[in-house]
């Protein structure tokens, strides 16, 4: 379709991830993949170079887009809202816009309960969640008014359900439901939808939490009605592209669940 030619979205946690069997294990990477498809510029953010880097490589190979890797780490004690401009000043440098905003990626300590949570791991769960969604929306804002852009935001079932073991997570992540219920309130007078996915796609993280704590995922994940877990570029991927869709804009402020090949439900 390439409907999105042109146009430039910023995605959070965006480094390729394989699963044990090979196929592609990251919801950033499949969100990428699918933008990717319909003509957009990339620019993908994380931690690992490595992981960018080929996420980099493979997509500018298959489709013929341009994707700007850069490593950015949103952190405890530093200068987070100067990382999080310096992504945004690089992506206006290379494409002169930023159509779609896609804060992703999150990092935590899942299986750990309340009692023995540490600070540490609070906020590395706050800090690569909550704030980094926070300062990306900032510096993204004026770019965002220019273009009546989309901001997308990833909450979790974790949060909506309380799940076991995964309390900095799931306090993240309704933190992240709640900053973007204020963005939609207070950013739709100019242009800009925001919306949030409550994922369940099988990942690598996923994966890596099953043979970590098998009794926490046992507790905590359930297979989604339609019998399979979302896929992260087919699933969790298009349905970013649609609410990228101009024509998409009456869901504005709503929270948004996939449930592996059951489609959106508000």
């Amino acid at each position: 379709m390439s409907f999105l030619k042109g146009k430039t979205a910023v995605i959070t946690g965006g480094g390729y991830a394989v699963l044990s069997d090979g196929k592609c294990g990251s919801i950033g990477y499949g969100i990428a993949t699918a933008f990717a498809k319909e003509g957009a510029n990339i620019v993908i953010t994380g931690r690992n170079v490595a992981k960018l880097e080929k996420a980099k490589e493979e997509l500018e190979k298959l489709y013929g887009i341009k994707v700007l890797a850069l490593a950015a780490d949103i952190s405890a004690g530093t200068d987070n809202e100067a990382t999080a401009k310096s992504v945004v000043d690089a992506a206006i440098e290379a494409f002169g816009r930023i159509d779609v905003l896609i804060n992703n990626a999150q990092a935590s300590a899942s299986g750990v309960t309340i009692q023995d949570h540490t600070t540490e791991q609070f906020d590395l769960a706050m800090y690569s969640g909550l704030y980094a969604t926070f300062y990306y929306m900032k510096a993204c804002y004026p770019y965002l008014k220019e273009t009546q852009g989309s901001v997308i935001n990833f909450a979790s079932g974790a949060g909506l359900f309380g799940n076991y073991g995964q309390c900095s997570y799931a306090a993240a992540k309704e933190g992240i439901r709640g900053l973007s219920r204020v963005a939609a309130t207070e950013w739709a007078k100019d242009g800009i939808n925001t919306n949030v996915i409550c994922p369940l796609a099988w990942t690598a993280q996923l994966e890596n939490f099953e043979k970590a704590y098998p009794e926490a995922f046992k507790a905590n994940v359930k297979m989604p009605p339609a019998g399979h877990f979302g896929d992260p570029e087919t699933e969790i991927g298009r349905v970013c592209v649609q609410l990228a869709n101009p024509d998409f804009k009456y869901l504005n402020g709503e929270t948004l669940t996939l449930e592996g090949g059951m489609g959106l439900r508000p």
